[in-house]
């Protein structure tokens, strides 16, 4: 993994990170695969190979490998802006862990998906039981194996059960009538809230902290706005967090949860810069850092403030 170094110096009105560019060169010039082990709580394990705090960052979950999890959770990463996360007691298995083709098998328990950026390039499959779901848009999305149940609380699945595609939108959930036929109906987002979700959400908090903290590395000086090493949009280590985190190539991109994740253009343009129709101009450290709004961006997730138009 890249180190960084302690000097840390003002350039213009941006902070500027010297590190070791050696490392920084070599751990960026093999980016996480779909499948990386991101973070680790509790007991878990992938076959007989148990998984712990040294994990992340150097143990994937490989193609036909079950990830099984007994009292932990465990964050995997996907495409460039997806997450996948583990409840206790539950598992997974890797079916496919390519780019272009995305596809994850829910075994038993539960696991949900945040999506932060999705291209149409994309396909993104996760299974469970005899349900395949494809994820359409950026959102969260819940699978859970043990009720037969698949929750979109914001952004849009299609489903695929035999010859059958229902299509899934925010606060809609397929699951089993009375007569064990798959259906689509309503469901109340609060009801389901719980200790994952808010497990889930706490995850993307830290990760948007990372992901300023980590974006301030990439800054250039004068009219450069990237630093040395930066190979555009896509996971980065950071080693202050022991974690992947996500940089946009620009603006900032809003989780389902409603926190941010910077490109360094953003951070660049710290401590102002202006959004065009309001508030005016703010520091950046006084409204996003550390954690980013915690709330939904005004316009929704698909609006130009998510959208991180300037």
């Amino acid at each position: 993994m890249r180190k960084r170094s302690v000097l840390t110096f003002v350039a213009g009105f941006g902070f500027v990170t010297m590190i070791s560019l050696g490392a920084w060169a070599a751990s960026n010039a093999h980016p996480p695969r779909p499948g990386s082990i991101n973070y680790v709580e509790g007991k878990a394990s992938i076959g007989t190979q148990a998984l712990g705090p040294n994990s992340p960052g150097s143990v994937e979950l490989e193609k036909d490998q079950l990830l099984t999890t007994e009292a932990g959770k465990v964050e995997i990463l996907l495409t460039p802006g997806v997450f996948l996360r583990v409840a206790d007691y539950s598992a997974v298995r890797m079916v496919s862990p390519g780019l272009a083709y995305t596809a994850v098998a829910v075994e038993k328990g539960r696991a949900a998906v945040e999506v932060v950026d999705i291209h149409n390039e994309n396909d993104i499959r996760i299974s469970m039981n005899e349900v395949s779901a494809k994820l359409l848009n950026k959102g969260l999305y819940d699978f859970d194996a043990n009720q037969n149940e698949i929750r979109v609380f914001k952004g849009k699945a299609e489903a695929y059960v035999e010859d059958r595609k229902i299509v899934l939108t925010r606060e809609r959930e397929l699951c089993s009538d009375e007569n064990g036929a798959m259906k689509a109906r309503d469901f109340d987002a609060r009801r389901y809230e719980d200790e994952f979700f808010r497990w889930s959400a706490l995850r993307s908090g830290y990760l948007s902290e990372a992901s300023v903290d980590e974006a301030r590395v990439y800054v250039g000086t004068g009219p450069v706005w990237y630093g040395p090493y930066w190979y555009g949009p896509g996971w980065y280590w950071n080693p202050n967090f022991f974690v992947y985190t996500f940089l946009p190539a620009n603006g900032i991109f809003y989780s389902p949860f409603g926190w941010g994740f910077y490109s360094p253009v953003i951070v660049y343009r710290s401590p102002y810069f202006y959004w065009g129709f309001g508030p005016g101009p703010h520091r950046f450290g006084d409204f996003h850092y550390p954690y980013g709004h915690g709330f939904e961006p005004r316009g929704g997730f698909d609006g130009p403030v998510a959208r991180g138009r300037r």
